[in-house]
Parts: structure tokens; sequence; C-alpha cells
């Protein structure tokens, strides 16, 4: 059992079974360069409050520097025996510069380390996704621009109803997306990741706090601010709840995207041709190609949703400040972001090799049902009231 931040109180060892249980460094060291920065800024302020000497404060953050180079290199490895990533990069550099690294958590708190990092990974991970919708919404216009002049038969409660442009079908699955990218915007405009909030109380003074952000940001636009109402930071996860809420809206368009897709390639329909490299077949019949890939995004979506839910049902009855409900956040988070992430990119891919069998779209196009509104658009241009000019073309479809 490795070393921990704690213990000093107890007389007692930690049950084996119960440390394993409630251990999170086998997920949250995903979190390690954020925690990296944390320790780094703090260190920065423990110098600007003369808490650790100006030698101290070197060697310590060239102890710190060494591991964020191990992170960035892809070397960094976990320990698996560790509590939490804070105790590992803790006990990490203990090993590098020996007891010099006891300070290394002077006057702070994991309550205060988790919530940032949690903000710098939300914000991080935003971006990525930003950047891969622009890269999915480019495919989504090269597939519409594909097709700019062609029509399909538009439907309403899954019946045909007008003919519309495919760009304008097509289109409706980029303001989709578009709407979804504003979103994330949004959140980065108002994410603030905030520092130096202890367990729930400020040790350390803001304006020493205030230098040492300086001092790390060294003109980097990182939006890294000292804590407004320490309470509140340790024990805030709206950020996450709103970040899984976007994200569970991509999802649903995804979803609905691959419904559409999925019924429009079934035979009864034959309009898409879907890619065979992103389908699979059967074990018993030969002549099946599975649309896979859909299937699996509008599955994944019940679980995007439960781990949005999971995060707002752990919050809503938790006492200020921190409680450790709040560990369970993590994983919830963490799966949303990478299913999103995979998907938007497999998506990209995909939707630029799908392929419109013009044949069959044409023949529906056959289909008068498709034009009683431009039928009875005539009657009214030629004095007709549109009640009656309903009534007069509606009567053609009875008993079909």
């Amino acid at each position: 059992m490795a070393k921990k931040l704690w213990g000093g109180r107890f007389k007692k060892k930690t049950d084996k079974d119960f440390f394993e249980f409630q251990k999170s460094i086998q997920y949250d060291h995903k979190l390690a360069e954020y925690d990296i920065f944390h320790s780094l800024i703090h260190v920065l302020a423990l110098g600007c409050a003369g808490v650790i000497k100006p030698k101290e404060k070197t060697k310590l953050i060239k102890s710190i520097q060494k591991i964020k180079d191990e992170i960035a290199a892809g070397k960094f490895k976990y320990d698996k025996d560790s509590e939490d990533i804070h105790t590992d990069i803790q006990n990490k550099v203990e090993k590098k510069i020996g007891k010099l690294a006891l300070n290394l958590h002077a006057l702070r708190s994991r309550n205060d380390q988790i919530a940032f990092d949690e903000k710098f990974y939300c914000y991080k991970e935003s971006i990525k996704i930003e950047g891969l919708l622009e890269k999915f919404m480019q495919s989504i216009m090269f597939l519409k621009n594909k097709h700019r002049e062609l029509s399909i038969a538009g439907y309403t409660h899954t019946q045909r109803a007008q003919k519309i442009y495919f760009k304008d079908y097509l289109g409706a699955f980029y303001c989709m997306f578009e709407r979804d990218k504003k979103r994330l915007s949004n959140f980065l405009k108002n994410l603030e990741i905030h520092i130096g909030a202890g367990a729930l109380l400020r040790n350390i003074n803001k304006d020493n706090y205030d230098k040492a952000i300086k001092e790390f940001l060294k003109g980097a636009d990182f939006p890294v601010k000292t804590s407004k109402n320490t309470v509140d930071d340790v024990s805030d996860r709206d950020f996450i709840i709103e970040f899984l809420s976007i994200l569970s809206i991509i999802q649903m368009h995804l979803s609905r995207l691959s419904e559409d897709f999925i019924l429009y390639s079934t035979k009864e329909f034959g309009f898409f041709e879907l890619p065979e490299e992103f389908c699979t077949g059967s074990s018993l019949m030969p002549h099946k190609k599975n649309p896979d890939f859909l299937e699996l995004v509008r599955g994944y979506t019940g679980r995007i949703y439960g781990n949005l839910i999971s995060i707002l049902t752990t919050m809503k009855g938790l006492p200020l400040t921190y409680n450790r409900d709040m560990q369970l956040d993590k994983e919830p988070l963490f799966s949303s972001v990478g299913l999103v992430k995979d998907e938007i990119e497999i998506m990209s891919k995909f939707i630029k090799v799908v392929r419109l069998n013009k044949d069959a779209i044409k023949e529906a196009l056959k289909d008068k049902n498709l034009y009683s509104v431009d039928r009875a658009k005539e009657l009214v241009l030629k004095g007709m009231s549109f009640k009656k000019a309903h009534d007069k073309i509606g009567k053609e479809f009875r008993g079909k």
C-alpha cells in the first residue's frame, strides 16, 4: 500500500478491501497533466507566501516539470497501489527529491485539486470536441454539396410528405451540430478554472495565488483564476453537469442521424447505400450487411444519458462542501467524453462515403402524395380558398 496524504490521527491500518474499494487511481490517473498544473501553481504560491525558500521552490518545480515531461512524452506510469493521482504525484516527487516533497502539499487540499483538475480536463476536452465537430460538419457539407441538385421524398410522422432537396435534408443535421458547437463555445467562454480554495477555506493569501497564476501562465490563454468563493469551488460540479448535458444533446443528434440512415438504407426504402467498411455481416445469413456502427451510436445514447443522470443524482442532496460521493463523477465524465469523441471521429469518415441510390429516390418521387400541397397551391392561386382546395385534393386520397 503506497504512502497516503493523510493518516496521522488513525491508529489502525486501513482495511485492504476498503482501501481497494475507495481508491480512484485506476481512473483519475487521466487527470495527471492537470494535477501537475495545480502543483506548479501551488508551489509558486508557497514561494510567494514565504512558506518555502527560493531554492526549495526551484527544486520542487524542477522535479514536477520532469513528471510533466514524462506525461507529455507518454512515459508516465501511475502507481496502481496509490490512493489517487494526487497521492501518486506527491510520492513520485518525493522519490526524486526526498523529504522536501513533504512541503508540496502544504496548506492545500485534494478538494481543491480535484475541482481544478476536472475543470481543466473539461476545458481541454471541450476544445478537442469542438474541433472534431468542425471536421464532422465539413464532412456533412461534402456530402451535401455532392448532391446539391438532388430532390428526395421528405417525411413527417414517417409518412411521405413533400418533395425536398437532399441538401436541405442533410443541412438540418448540419444545423443541429452547428448549435452543438455554439453550446461548447459558450461553455468554454463561461468556464473559470479556480485554484486556492483549500478544503473549503483559503489558507494562502489571494494575492500570492494571483502572482503564482500570472507566473504560471506567462501569456498562455487558460482561464485560471483565484477562487472567488472557496466553499462553492470545492463543492461545485455544475460544470460537469453542463458539459455532460451538451454531450447528451450531441449524442441525441448523432443518434437521430444514425436512425435516419439505418431506416433509409433498408430494402424497404433503399435510398442510401452504407459503406461496407463501417458495417458487419451475419454469422448465419451470408447476404447480410448490418449497420452496426450506426446501431452502436444509437445504443450508446442510453449510456451517455445515464452518465448525466448519474451525476445529477449524486449531487442532488449533498450538503456543503465536499463529500466523497463526488469521487463518482469521474467515470461518467470520462466515459461520455471518450464515446462522443470516438463517434464523431468515425462519423466524419463514415458520412463522406455514403452513397445515394438515385434510382430508388427517383422511383419514390413518382408518388403523387408528395405533390398534394403543390396542387392545392395551384387552386389557391386560381382564386379558390385553401379550405376548399384542401378538401378537394384530400378527397382523392380517401381510403388510400
